[in-house]
């Protein structure tokens, strides 16, 4: 296995690292965290115990991913974005002792192929981000996120649609419900609250 780990950084030893990956200085990877190929971990980035990431995930600076959170491939995670896991979070019990690690059940982020979490952006577990979507820098999503949709806000909501390559999409002049990418022109389909690149989906008529 050939991959960077900077003096500083802490890496436990049950974490497993792919080929090719980058882990900066004062960066904490926790025990049983999968990292794939070609990831990026920036510095003062925090990955919680099991999170599990595909290839070429870039968490940036100071970000906080916290277990039990999936990344898919190509996923974006924006500087000092945080990832909860905590539905009701409590240090105490009604009695006023302390909660202990089995006191709780973590609940997780999931963000599917390509998804882009903006800077300071929070998710708010139980949560799902779309393939290909992209979070506003300082959104809060407590929602699911349908896959290609722009949302931002606090709470955050969809303003728009994005495509593969980030841009906006604007509406394609051959017809209603049909999409495209200003900077590849690449074409796609919604119908019924969902986007789909066009040839996966019926065009509706």
């Amino acid at each position: 296995m050939s991959y960077r780990v900077q003096p500083s950084a802490q890496v436990a030893e049950s974490a497993k690292i792919g080929d090719g990956s980058s882990v900066w200085d004062l960066a904490q990877i926790r025990e049983d965290a999968v990292l794939g190929n070609g990831c990026i971990i920036g510095r003062g980035a925090y990955v919680g115990t099991g999170v599990a990431m595909g290839d070429n995930v870039k968490v940036q600076n100071y970000a906080l991913v916290y277990e039990p959170a999936r990344l898919d491939d190509g996923v974006f995670v924006g500087p000092a974005a945080v990832f909860t896991n905590d539905h009701n979070p409590r240090s105490v019990e009604p009695d006023g002792g302390i909660k202990r690690a089995g006191d709780w059940e973590a609940v997780g982020v999931t963000v599917e192929r390509g998804a882009s979490i903006g800077a300071r952006a929070v998710c708010v577990a139980p949560v799902r981000i779309g393939a290909w979507a992209m979070v506003a820098a300082g959104a809060v999503v407590t929602k699911d996120v349908p896959a290609y949709a722009l949302v931002m806000g606090v709470p955050a909501r969809r303003v728009g649609w994005v495509g593969r390559s980030g841009e906006r999409l604007v509406e394609d002049e051959a017809g209603e419900g049909l999409w495209r990418c200003p900077r590849s022109g690449e074409r796609y389909v919604e119908r019924d609250g969902a986007l789909e690149p066009e040839g996966t989906a019926a065009t509706p008529a």
